[in-house]
C-alpha cells in the first residue's frame, strides 16, 4: 500500500510591520504665540537697556563677554543634559563659526549703538534687518524681486534715513553702528536659510553661543574692570534676559503662523521708548516716530507679500501634482473602456 505523502504544514504569513502612524497635525495656538512674542519684545528691550546702562560703566568687551557667556551657560544647563555633546556634531563647522562670528559682531554693534543714541532709535534702525535680508537674497541668492518687493525695500530704507536724520549734526556714529548691525543681521538671516535644512535648532543655537562666547571673551584683552556685586548680577541678568528673549521668539513662531505673531515683535519699540524715557529721559522725536512708522509699515508689507507669494507657489505645486496624478490614472491612448479593454484596430490602408 502506497503511503500518502505527509502533509506539509501550512505556512503562516509573516507578520507585516504596521505602517508608521502619521505625524500629528500641527495645532496652532495663535493667542499663546502672540503672548510669547510680546514677552520676547519685553526681554529684548530690557536686555538692550541693561547693556546701555552697563556699557557706560564697564568696557564694551566685558559687557559682551558677560552677556554671551551667561547665555551659553543657561542654554547648556537645559540643552546638554538632553543631547549631550552630540549637539555639536556637524558636517559644516566652518559655516557655524562664520555665522557665530557674524552674530558676535552684530550684537557688539548693537550695544555700541545703544550706548551712543536712544534705545528706541537703535531698535528702529535694527528693524530694517528684514529689508536688508530681502535685498541680499536678491543680490546673492539671485531671488526674483518684483515691483512690490522693490517698493517695500526702497520705502523701508527711506524710513531708515528719516530715523537717522543724516542732515542733523551729520550722520551720528551710533546710527552707523545700528545700521551695520541691521545689515549684518540680515546677511546672517539669509545664511541660516540653507543651514536649517541639515542642522537642528539646538545645534544652531549652541554653536552660535559657543562661537560668540569665544569671540567676546577675546575682547576682555582690551579692558576689564572688576564689577561690584550688584553690577555682576545685572551683567548676568542681561545674558539671561537675552536667552529668554531668544526662547520666547522661537516658541512664538512654533505656536502660530509667522504672519500672525511676527508683527507683534515691533512692540519692542514701545518698550524701548518707555524705558528710554523713564531711565534716561529720552523723548521720542518726530523724525523717530515718523521713520519708525515707515520702517514698520514696509516690514509688515514685505512680510505679507512674502507670505502671499509662498501660498501662491504652494497652490501652484499642489495643482501640478493633482494634474500629474490625474494624467497617470487616465486610460492609455488607444484603449476603450468597457467590460474589458481591447485595442482599437484602425482600418488598413
Amino acid at each position: 500500500m502506497t503511503g500518502s505523502a505527509p502533509a506539509t504544514p501550512a505556512r503562516t504569513a509573516a507578520p507585516t510591520a504596521a505602517p508608521p502612524a502619521p505625524a500629528p497635525p500641527r495645532v496652532d495656538n495663535v493667542p499663546l504665540g502672540i503672548l510669547f512674542m510680546v514677552c520676547s519684545t519685553v526681554m529684548f528691550a530690557l536686555s538692550s537697556a541693561l547693556a546701555k546702562w552697563l556699557v557706560a560703566i564697564y568696557p564694551v568687551g566685558e559687557v559682551m563677554a558677560f552677556r554671551s557667556l551667561s547665555s551659553l551657560l543657561v542654554c547648556s544647563v537645559f540643552v546638554l543634559p538632553v543631547t549631550g555633546l552630540a549637539v555639536f556634531r556637524t558636517n559644516i563647522p566652518g559655516q557655524h563659526i562664520a555665522r557665530g562670528t557674524s552674530q558676535a559682531i552684530s550684537q557688539t554693534l548693537t550695544v555700541l549703538a545703544v550706548s551712543m543714541m536712544p534705545i528706541a532709535g537703535a531698535i528702529a534702525i535694527g528693524f530694517s534687518a528684514p529689508l536688508w535680508a530681502a535685498l541680499i537674497s536678491v543680490l546673492w541668492l539671485r531671488e526674483r524681486a518684483g515691483g512690490a518687493r522693490w517698493t517695500a525695500l526702497l520705502v523701508g530704507f527711506a524710513g531708515v534715513l528719516v530715523v537717522t536724520e543724516p542732515g542733523a549734526d551729520s550722520l551720528q556714529l551710533g546710527a552707523l553702528f545700528a545700521l551695520g548691525n541691521a545689515i549684518m543681521y540680515g546677511s546672517v538671516t539669509v545664511a541660516v536659510r540653507g543651514m536649517t535644512k541639515t542642522e537642528s535648532s539646538n545645534t544652531l543655537l549652541m554653536w552660535q553661543l559657543l562661537t560668540m562666547s569665544v569671540c567676546h571673551a577675546g575682547l576682555l584683552l582690551f579692558g576689564f574692570r572688576m564689577p561690584t556685586a550688584v553690577d555682576a548680577v545685572l551683567l548676568v541678568g542681561m545674558g539671561i534676559a537675552n536667552t529668554i528673549q531668544q526662547y520666547c521668539w522661537t516658541r512664538a513662531l512654533s505656536l502660530g503662523p509667522t504672519t500672525a505673531v511676527s508683527p507683534f515683535y515691533y512692540m519692542s519699540l514701545v518698550w524701548a521708548m518707555l524705558l528710554g524715557f523713564l531711565v534716561w529721559g529720552d523723548q521720542p522725536t518726530l523724525a523717530l516716530l515718523a521713520g519708525s512708522a515707515i520702517v514698520v509699515a514696509s516690514g509688515l508689507f514685505l512680510l505679507w507679500h512674502e507670505a502671499r507669494a509662498k501660498r501662491a507657489a504652494k497652490t501652484a505645486v499642489s495643482a501640478a501634482v493633482a494634474a500629474a496624478v490625474a494624467a497617470a490614472s487616465a486610460p492609455p491612448h488607444g484603449l476603450v473602456r468597457g467590460a474589458t479593454s481591447v485595442p482599437v484596430v484602425s482600418a488598413g490602408r
